[in-house]
C-alpha cells in the first residue's frame, strides 16, 4: 500500500491546460474514484501517475518518494504501480497462467516463487483451477480478472484500474462492481479508479474527485457529492442536479434556512458554520420533488414529457417561475399524467450552492 500525494501538476499540450493545478492526496489503502465526463482530463492525470509523461509543473508522490516533477521523472517500471485497462490487453496465445505471471518473468522471477504468486493471485480473483485455459474461452467478467490478477501478482503499492468495466455489458457489470468491491476488503490496496460512470463511482468508491476542464472540482464521499455539492457543475453533473433560483432566505441557525423557491416557501440545508445568502441558486434532487394536490400549496408548473421506466415514469416539467430551468421527478406506476398537464409540485429538499469567495464579499446576507 501506498498513499499518493499530487501537488499543483499542471500539463500543456501547446496552449492547452489538460491539466490545471490539481492538487489530491489519496490515503493509504483508500479508494478513490476519478470521475469526469470524456475529455476533462481524467486520463491525462492517469498517465501521469502512471509515469508515462512527464507534467509541466508540480509534483507527484507515491508515498514519500517523489516520482514526478519537470525536472524529475521516475519511469513507469520503477513506480511499483499496478494498471488495469478497459481492454484487458491480454496476451491470446499465452494460457491464463503465462498472462499473469508475465509481470514476474520481466523481473526474472523463477519458480516455485513465480508459481505460487501466480496461484496465489488467481485465487484472489476466484479464478483458481483456471490457469491452463486461454483467454478465448473465457468470458468478459474472466478476462477482466485475469486482467487484474496481472496487474496484482506483482503486488503494487497501488493499483490504477483505467474504465475497466467499459467493455462489459450492463449485467457483467454489476457483477464486476461487486467483485472490485470485495478485492478491494480483502487487499486494502490503495486503488485509483478512472471512470466516466457515476453509477460505477458511487458503488465502489471511498471518495470521488469529480473533474472538468482539467481541474479537480470537489473531492468528498458520494453521499456528501450528491448532498452538498460544490457548485452548478458538480451538482448538474451528479445525479442530474435541478437548479433553481430562490430568494427572501431567513436562516434559523441550525444549517437550514426558509427561502421563496419557483414562488414556494422551501427549507433548504446550506453549508455548515455559513449563512446563506438572501438570493442565489439552489440544487434540487429528483427525490425531492413530488406531484401535490391541485389546491395544495406548491410549485405551478406544466408536464412537457412523461416517460415509462419500468415501475415508475419519469415526468420532465417545466415551472412557470423558470422556463429556462427544466424540472424532472419520478411518479409510481399508476399514473395518469400526461404531458401538456397542469400540476403543483411540492419541493421537500434543497441544497443552497456556495458562492464564490467574491460574492460572499458582496453579497447581502440577511440573518
Amino acid at each position: 500500500m501506498a498513499r499518493l500525494t499530487i501537488e499543483g501538476l499542471r500539463k500543456l499540450y501547446g496552449e492547452f491546460r489538460a491539466l490545471d493545478d490539481v492538487t489530491l492526496a489519496v490515503d493509504n489503502g483508500e479508494f478513490l474514484a476519478l470521475l469526469g465526463a470524456s475529455g476533462c482530463g481524467k486520463t491525462t492525470l492517469l498517465r501521469q501517475i502512471a509515469g508515462f509523461d512527464r507534467p509541466d509543473a508540480g509534483r507527484i508522490l507515491i508515498g514519500d518518494r517523489v516520482v514526478s516533477t519537470p525536472e524529475r521523472h521516475v519511469p513507469p517500471e520503477q513506480r511499483h504501480i499496478g494498471i488495469v485497462f478497459q481492454s484487458y490487453a491480454l496476451w491470446p496465445h499465452m494460457t491464463v497462467a503465462q498472462n499473469v505471471a508475465y509481470g514476474l518473468d520481466v523481473v526474472g522471477i523463477k519458480d516455485p516463487e513465480r508459481a505460487r504468486r501466480v496461484d496465489a493471485a488467481l485465487a484472489l480473483v476466484d479464478l483458481a483451477g483456471f490457469g491452463d485455459r486461454r483467454p478465448a474461452l473465457l468470458s468478459g467478467g474472466q478476462r477482466q480478472r485475469v486482467a487484474l490478477a496481472r496487474c496484482l501478482v506483482t503486488e503494487p503499492s497501488l493499483v490504477l484500474l483505467d474504465e475497466p468495466l467499459a467493455n462489459l455489458d450492463v449485467h457483467l457489470r454489476a457483477s464486476m462492481e461487486e467483485e472490485f468491491a470485495r478485492f478491494h476488503e480483502r487487499t486494502a490496496t490503495t486503488m485509483i479508479y478512472i471512470t466516466h460512470d457515476q453509477a460505477e463511482a458511487m458503488a465502489l468508491a471511498d471518495r470521488i474527485a469529480v473533474m472538468d476542464k482539467g481541474r479537480i472540482l470537489q473531492v468528498a464521499t458520494p453521499s456528501e457529492l450528491y448532498r452538498e455539492p460544490i457548485d452548478e457543475t458538480v451538482a448538474r453533473f451528479i445525479g442530474e442536479g435541478m437548479i433553481v433560483p430562490f430568494d427572501d432566505a431567513v436562516a434559523d441557525g441550525s444549517g437550514h434556512c426558509m427561502a421563496n423557491v419557483l414562488g414556494h416557501r422551501v427549507r433548504l440545508r446550506h453549508a455548515a458554520g455559513t449563512t446563506p445568502p438572501v438570493a442565489s441558486r439552489a440544487c434540487v434532487r429528483e427525490s425531492a420533488l413530488r406531484v401535490v394536490d391541485a389546491a395544495a400549496s406548491g410549485v405551478s408548473a406544466r408536464v412537457t414529457a412523461v416517460i415509462y421506466q419500468g415501475g415508475h415514469f419519469r415526468v420532465e416539467a417545466i415551472a412557470d417561475a423558470a422556463p429556462n430551468e427544466p424540472l424532472h421527478l419520478d411518479v409510481r406506476e399508476p399514473a395518469s399524467i400526461r404531458a401538456g398537464d397542469r400540476v403543483q409540485l411540492g419541493i421537500d429538499d434543497g441544497w443552497v450552492l456556495p458562492l464564490p469567495d467574491a460574492s460572499l464579499q458582496s453579497g447581502k446576507i440577511r440573518r
